[in-house]
């Protein structure tokens, strides 16, 4: 296989997701895979319905339409809110669709009945992290709003956490959550089958809490596929850390001087570079940079460093373990690393 590309452990990746699944059903949580990291890639998507994971969410319609096609047998959620000019698609290709906009969900319901479709549609509620949701204030003037609208059916309320602004999943905000389903259930006699509470940063708050309160829904991406939860970064026990690796070659190595010769400005990046005189070392330049990766989140899985890097190289300081042209390195990535790599054009792919 041409270097770079990302080696993916689909035997690996079914135990994380099994393993999560015995996790999350101990506390009566049902588990939405996330599939956005890659983009929808029909054969890792099948390791997680093998898991047990009978519900995937995508950010992005192409990715649904992608599995749909492929013939992914499992319930499809289109978790970011779709914009208008996506509502036929979305109803069309997504079971259940994420929405904080009454605009939005009257160009599905003009859709759905076009289609002589019921849509169902979740509605994402502000806790904090001032990402995507409703406001409180708003909310029981929109349930009302969509509960008139045709060819949608609002089926419960779901919300995020840790992803702008970091706030944490807690007992008191989701607590907090847990309780409107019963205030609105009441108000306009309805019942909310699902409560979506969060993703990858509620994994400690499932695990150090006596109840659950109403939800019964987590979405999980990061924990899957990276084995970790994401407040900390911490190892979950159990899982693997290295379900997807991505591998480079080596196109350049020679001894040079630590430092530059010549007045400095700014990099390529407008980066003001800082530099250590360590004498001269081996450095080696793996064909790949900032277009392919997010190069901040590599961790070479062998004892060299990284120095830097630029659109098209990384260079490392091989000086402990000396690299040839044609060898190949392997790094442990995070979820940035993955997010975009996986979007490159230039990163292929090797499933195990």
């Amino acid at each position: 296989m041409k270097a770079p590309y990302l080696e993916i452990d689909l035997s690996k990746l079914h135990s994380n997701a099994k393993n999560l699944v015995a996790i999350f059903e101990a506390k009566g949580i049902g588990i939405t895979g996330v599939t956005k990291s890659f983009l929808g890639d029909p054969r890792i998507a099948e390791s997680l319905v093998s898991a047990g994971i009978s519900s995937l969410g995508d950010s992005r319609i192409q990715n649904i339409i992608r599995m749909k096609e492929a013939n992914v047998q499992a319930s499809f959620s289109l978790i970011r809110s779709p914009s208008a000019s996506e509502a036929d698609d979305v109803v069309s290709y997504a079971d259940v669709s994420f929405n904080t906009e009454l605009s939005v969900i009257a160009a599905l319901s003009k859709a759905a009945v076009e289609q002589k479709k019921i849509h169902d549609i979740v509605l994402m509620v502000e806790m904090g992290d001032l990402r995507e949701g409703i406001l409180h204030d708003d909310l029981d003037t929109t349930i009302e709003k969509v509960l008139r609208m045709e060819g949608v059916r609002l089926i419960g309320l779901g919300t995020n956490l840790a992803c702008l602004n970091g706030v944490k999943p807690s007992k008191y905000n989701m607590d907090k959550f847990s309780r409107l389903a019963g205030i609105y259930e009441k108000s306009h006699g309805i019942k909310l089958t699902l409560m979506s509470g969060g993703n990858s940063a509620n994994f400690d708050w499932v695990q150090g809490s006596d109840t659950m309160g109403r939800v019964n829904n987590i979405r999980l991406g990061e924990a899957i596929l990276m084995g970790r939860e994401t407040l900390s970064r911490r190892h979950i026990e159990g899982l693997h850390l290295d379900a997807i690796t991505l591998v480079a070659e080596v196109i350049e190595s020679k001894v040079k001087p630590s430092l530059p010769e010549g007045e400095t400005g700014l990099d390529a990046f407008g980066n003001t570079p800082i530099f250590e005189d360590k004498g001269e070392m081996l450095r080696a330049i793996a064909g790949l940079g900032k277009q392919d990766v997010h190069v901040d989140g590599l961790t070479p899985m062998i004892d060299v460093d990284i120095l830097g890097s630029s659109s098209d190289h990384i260079i490392l300081d091989a000086t402990r373990t000396p690299l040839v042209v044609g060898d190949q390195i392997r790094f442990s990535i995070d979820y940035a690393a993955l997010l975009s790599s996986m979007t490159s054009p230039f990163v292929g792919s090797v499933y195990i």
